[in-house]
């Protein structure tokens, strides 16, 4: 097997090893293909090559087929990491916290949108009065005015565009930040940074999962998470498209 070898002399205890937990049990829900992990010590990661293709309808399809069955695992809680994993969690190259929450709400405004704000402020991409409104959506998030029935499901947690790699084989999945949420979350991000062939993606995840017809309302809702990271690291950009999905939420 060809293999890649990733590698941060700065990285956190667990960095790498967290990336390997998740991409395992990721693998063990026998939906989404994932990278194979190789080898994990301090400092790198040893993961198979993927070789990439263009795109298609087909694989698209499929994936989403597949992305339903991973969600559909499910997780022992919101915020709970990788079954057997009890190091730290990161989305990109930042901590992300765990949490053991029978509610999707309250952790997902408290550990997902919340820490992320701080950062944004303090790096300037947000002001203070929109802060404000981000924390007032966030209020009635943590309420519980947005849970429903659903379980908590086994997400990739950072399921963007770069993260959904193409190959002769279908779509092999790269990078997560494996946690226990809602499964809107992952289709969020999916919207958010241009998956190729959504429509079908989406098509696929219907026939394989009991997605609510009305899931796109809540698409900025579960965007606050990436666009919270993002602006707190990315740009002003950021930081104005996480305010007017916030006050999106706030109409909801």
């Amino acid at each position: 097997m060809e293999a890649f070898t990733k590698s941060r002399q700065d990285a956190p205890v667990g960095f790498f090893e967290a990336e390997a937990a998740g991409l395992d049990w990721l693998t063990a829900a026998h939906g989404a293909r994932t990278v194979a992990v190789i080898d994990v010590a301090p400092g790198r990661i040893r993961l198979e090559w993927v070789p990439e293709v263009p795109p298609t309808r087909t694989a698209a399809r499929a994936f989403g087929s597949a992305l339903a069955r991973t969600h559909a695992a499910g997780a022992r809680s919101f915020g709970a990491p990788p079954d057997g994993w009890v190091g730290p969690l990161f989305i990109g190259r930042r901590p992300m916290a765990s949490a053991e929450d029978a509610t999707w709400g309250g952790f997902y405004a408290r550990d997902r949108v919340l820490p992320f704000v701080a950062l944004a402020e303090e790096a300037g991409t947000i002001d203070d009065a929109e802060a404000r409104d981000i924390r007032r959506a966030c209020e009635r998030i943590a309420a519980g005015d947005f849970d429903d029935d659903e379980p908590p499901a086994r997400i990739h947690g950072d399921l963007w565009a770069g993260n959904v790699l193409w190959s002769h084989d279908g779509v092999v999945l790269i990078d997560p930040a494996a946690h226990g949420g809602h499964r809107e979350t992952d289709l969020a991000m999916l919207h958010l940074f241009g998956c190729p062939y959504l429509d079908d993606v989406i098509e696929g995840y219907r026939s394989d999962g009991d997605l609510a017809t009305d899931y796109e309302r809540r698409i900025p809702l579960h965007q606050l998470h990436p666009l919270a990271v993002h602006a707190a690291g990315h740009g002003r950009h950021y930081g104005r498209a996480l305010h007017d999905a916030a006050l999106v939420v706030l109409e909801l």
